[in-house]
């Protein structure tokens, strides 16, 4: 399995849909609270240059927003 990491914060609804649709399709995932945490806010932006979220990081490649479809083919699962 690939390594993911989501920058989220904690009322971001499309953070939700994405840890929620990580979750259902068992990936493991390592969050990262950025509103409460400085340093992976810093993290964050010079992986994506953005200040939104959530930031997906899956190997490397990174994601801004959520997009179901690209998750899905990034992590080789199926629609």
């Amino acid at each position: 399995m690939k390594k993911v990491i989501i920058y989220s914060t904690p009322t971001c609804v499309y953070c939700k849909m994405a840890k929620d649709f990580l979750a259902k399709r068992n990936v493991p995932f390592t969050e990262h609270d950025v509103l409460a945490d400085l340093p992976a806010r810093e993290e964050m932006f010079n992986k994506s240059h953005q200040k939104g979220v959530p930031v997906i990081d899956v190997e490397g490649e990174i994601f801004v927003g959520f997009n179901r479809t690209e998750l899905e083919t990034a992590l080789g699962l199926d629609s």
